[in-house]
């Protein structure tokens, strides 16, 4: 799912040799399959997230 600017999205986390999904936000939209990086923590469910630079 896409981010958008004005609420969350999802992301998928590698944690525990596996992947799980998390609520993200983040200050400018972010396109759907782009690499992030969760920058900090909401809640035990919400990440904020930047892309990925290149």
């Amino acid at each position: 799912m896409p981010i958008p600017t004005d609420g969350p999205g999802e992301v998928l986390v590698g944690l525990r040799g596996g992947s799980e999904v998390f609520a993200a936000w983040s200050a400018r939209p972010i396109a759907v399959n782009a690499r992030v990086v969760v920058t900090d923590t909401i809640s035990a469910r919400s990440v904020l997230v930047e892309p990925l630079p290149p």
